[in-house]
């Protein structure tokens, strides 16, 4: 019998760090305060029609000319090194994979945010982490940012749900991400799927993998942001942003573990007897 994979996915900004990953150093390194960048940025998207994560890429590069700072890929890595996270962050990709371990089951993280990937590359979880989809420079040959390679934004993000379902992981690869495959031939079918999201931006994916099966959770710092997101339907789950050992999240997460390693199980023998 294979071992089950289990897919963990998390929103970044605000469900696993405390704020938006810009404000940390890259927005008091251009001499801003966070609300006079984000509204620049935001005023751009309305006033231009413009892809806010495009607007917020557009204002990172002006706003970094003017100041004289670098903006090569290598800068906005070190950016990433400064960051801040909700409690339990820094032990919690090991402690979960240990205990699906324990259970027989191999847990893989991802990441699926409006953030900037070169950011998130230089954060202390990135090592464990099987992939990053999130936006992306395109940079030349001396590693300067002239152009942006990949934007994700809340409507896109639903793409890598289904990348992860398919095992496409190759952002180049659109044939694979778009043949059909029976639910329990992908790669990770999802009812093996947790989502872990914390605002309005994720609520496509978490309505995704919840109405198909798998699993849907909105962390908090302010219960009232989020109450609707249960009340609505379009999670399973809320919880306060601590994923400390034997919190709230901690508990739901292993439980929710634990369901599908028997239904895994469960759908495995169902199988044998078809085909005997």
């Amino acid at each position: 019998m294979s071992i089950t994979t289990v897919a963990i996915m998390y929103d970044f900004d605000k469900t696993l760090t405390t704020k938006d990953q810009q404000e940390f150093t890259f927005i008091p390194d251009i001499e801003m305060s966070s609300e006079e960048f984000w509204k620049k940025s935001n005023d751009l998207a309305k006033d231009k029609k413009m892809d806010s994560a495009l607007a917020y890429m557009h204002c990172m590069l002006n706003e970094a000319k003017y100041k004289n700072k670098e903006i090569t890929k290598d800068a906005f890595v070190g950016h990433g090194k400064s960051l801040e996270y909700f409690p339990g962050v820094d032990t919690w990709f090991d402690r979960i994979n240990d205990y699906c371990l324990g259970m027989g089951i191999k847990a893989e993280h991802y990441v699926i945010s409006s953030g900037l990937r070169e950011i998130i590359k230089g954060s202390a979880i990135y090592s464990k982490l099987r992939e990053v989809f999130a936006c992306e420079f395109l940079y030349d040959a001396n590693k300067v940012a002239i152009w942006p390679k990949n934007v994700v934004n809340y409507t896109t993000k639903t793409q890598f749900v289904f990348r992860i379902n398919k095992g496409a992981l190759d952002l180049s690869d659109d044939d694979k991400v778009n043949e059909y495959v029976p639910d329990d031939d992908r790669t990770i079918p999802f009812r093996n799927m947790i989502y872990i999201g914390d605002g309005l931006t994720d609520v496509p994916c978490m309505k995704v993998v919840k109405s198909n099966g798998g699993y849907s959770i909105a962390v908090y710092t302010d219960k009232a942001k989020v109450k609707e997101f249960i009340s609505h339907g379009r999670v399973n789950f809320i919880s306060y942003a601590d994923y400390s050992e034997g919190g709230e999240l901690d508990k739901l997460v292993k439980d929710i573990l634990i369901k599908i390693s028997i239904e895994d199980k469960l759908v495995a023998i169902t199988k044998e007897q078809r085909a005997d």
